[in-house]
């Protein structure tokens, strides 16, 4: 499952590079740039996978974590 969680990754990092969009002048509900609505959308996905890559990818051994003698609480 980690391996297809790293493949979505790579395949977000490569969907950034959103250059088919820098000349296009297409406005989104009248207003917003296509190339700005396409970058709220990515944002969203990239927050979603970053909550997925937690869910599946986290250490367990950082969910349990004694203080040391000495440390204020």
């Amino acid at each position: 499952m980690k391996w297809i969680a790293a493949l979505w990754v790579v395949v977000l990092l490569a969907l950034h590079q959103d250059f088919w969009f820098w000349k296009d002048k297409t406005l989104i509900f009248g207003l917003m740039p296509i190339g700005l609505a396409y970058h709220a959308l990515y944002t969203v996905v990239a927050s979603l996978t970053m909550w997925m890559l937690v869910k599946v990818a986290w250490p367990s051994e950082y969910d349990h974590v004694e203080p040391k003698a000495g440390d204020k609480p």
